[in-house]
């Protein structure tokens, strides 16, 4: 472990200092599951929290950090509705056609949320902003690929 990341208390007590998780300076758009999957880790953590044998400095300070974390993206979560239509948005369930004859179909939602693996993209991914704001049948690159979007639902 870094000496830059304990610090001595009066007395020599040494403990943990994490430093915060960044924050990410983009608008903290979530969906409606986003935010209860927030809510969700905020709870978790205020209940690892109340029970942590707070002689233990190390899981303390990843606890108390977590938990900042999480609670300011509650905070800043700003839900954003599912909007039916044919052009690509936020929430939007999208299905694309990439050069190779590859399908692929995700679902756009908020930085916290994303998890490419379970067919879920960040809304500031590159492909989620390259496509925002088209229809079906448009075309546009990405990372120096073609991309058509064939089908998109709320």
């Amino acid at each position: 472990m870094s000496i830059a990341f304990v610090r001595e208390k009066e007395g020599g007590e040494a403990f943990e200092d994490l430093p915060d998780r960044p924050i990410s300076p983009h608008t903290n758009f979530v969906t409606k599951e986003g935010l209860a999957l927030i809510e969700a880790e905020v709870a978790r953590l205020e209940a690892e929290n109340a029970s942590l044998d707070h002689n233990d400095k190390a899981e303390t300070a990843r606890v108390t950090r977590d938990l900042r974390y999480w609670s300011s993206r509650k905070n800043s979560a700003q839900v954003i509705e599912r909007v039916e239509g044919d052009t690509v948005h936020f929430g939007s369930t999208v299905t694309v056609l990439r050069d190779d004859d590859e399908k692929q179909t995700f679902h756009i939602v908020g930085e916290d949320e994303a998890d490419p693996a379970k067919g879920s993209i960040s809304y500031v991914s590159p492909l989620a902003k390259a496509i925002t704001g088209k229809n079906v049948g448009d075309t546009v690159e990405v990372n120096g690929q073609d991309v058509e979007i064939t089908k998109v639902s709320a």
